[in-house]
């Protein structure tokens, strides 16, 4: 089959992995002809209007109109992260002055905001809201009729062995016991999705960093928990009933695994995209090296500004794009 891969990065010396996961020659194709979505849900169909409830929106609208040119979805925890980024992306598209508006602001759920070809969107903590709020993207992009889109997280994480600071581009994510895959009770029975991330993006977006950053980007796996305290095997939250050696001990296996950073969304986010045929990265910033304590104690300006090194590659990597396909 003839590859329909719309390369970010063109490089013919064997860099990168030679297509993307969802590219046609794979044998696995789960797009429509014209690069977009066919979500495989037979229920959908009888649907006379689908109304994707946390964001505010429904089929009945002219989503085609509103979100047909969206190339780029990209994720993050918070409302004021995702307008920051938005605002980011605005200066670095030169997309003018216009002022930003929350397009989900109805729902009372989440914030959305669109700059040229991107969606930027907060998906709260954790894996059940990320979720929540991914699927009802990925209906949107399906409705709207989007071409071959692009997910990108955007997050914070603790990272294992890197300083504070470092950018952790993912390469796949585990559970805390350490399976490559995202857990989900269907119908009372526990079902395992392969949470892996596209390689070819992934090594696209760690191309994106300079020698003259101010931080290291690389490229390792990432650790999802269910918990900000004993699920990460803190010492500090109301409850433990582990020791110190303990704790040193899990995150050394971790670490011994390819674990570089832990966070809360990674499997679910991987294997949901993947299911769906979405290339997507995870990009996180690490706040402090777990293996050196567990609490947070940088400024919040120091906390902000780190915040803006996922954004500084993830903005890199879509001028990238946009200067080549113009």
């Amino acid at each position: 089959m003839k590859c329909d891969c719309d390369y970010i990065v063109k490089d013919f010396s064997g860099k990168f992995e030679e297509h993307y996961d969802s590219c046609s020659t794979k044998g696995c194709v789960k797009t429509a002809p014209d690069g977009t979505l066919l979500l495989r849900n037979p229920h959908l169909s009888s649907l006379q209007t689908d109304v994707l409830y946390h964001l505010g929106f429904d089929s009945s609208q002219d989503l085609p109109g509103m979100f047909g040119d969206v190339k780029f979805v990209c994720m993050g925890g918070t409302k004021q992260r995702m307008r920051d980024f938005a605002e980011h992306m605005r200066q670095v598209l030169q997309t003018g002055p216009n002022q930003l508006v929350n397009l989900t602001k109805r729902s009372h759920r989440y914030a959305m905001y669109k700059v040229g070809p991107v969606l930027a969107v907060s998906h709260g903590i954790g894996i059940p809201s990320m979720s929540i709020l991914l699927q009802e993207v990925l209906k949107l992009l399906h409705y709207a009729r989007a071409p071959r889109p692009l997910v990108v997280r955007i997050g914070t994480s603790g990272g294992l062995g890197l300083p504070p600071g470092a950018v952790v581009v993912s390469s796949w994510g585990a559970n805390a016991s350490g399976e490559r895959v995202y857990e989900l009770p269907i119908l009372g029975v526990v079902r395992k999705f392969p949470s892996l991330f596209d390689t070819r993006v992934s090594q696209e977006l760690v191309s994106m960093a300079r020698e003259e950053d101010p931080f290291p980007t690389t490229l390792g796996g990432t650790m999802a928990a269910d918990d900000f305290y004993r699920g990460q095997a803190r010492l500090d939250g109301p409850f433990c009933d582990h020791s110190e050696q303990d704790k040193m001990a899990y995150l050394q296996q971790l670490r011994h695994q390819g674990v570089r950073n832990i966070e809360m969304e990674a499997t679910a986010f991987a294997a949901l995209t993947r299911e769906a045929g979405v290339r997507a990265a995870d990009v996180c910033v690490t706040f402090l090296d777990r293996l050196l304590g567990d609490q947070v104690t940088a400024s919040k300006e120091t906390l902000t500004a780190w915040q803006k090194r996922p954004m500084i590659i993830v903005g890199r990597y879509i001028s990238q794009y946009c200067k080549q396909n113009q």
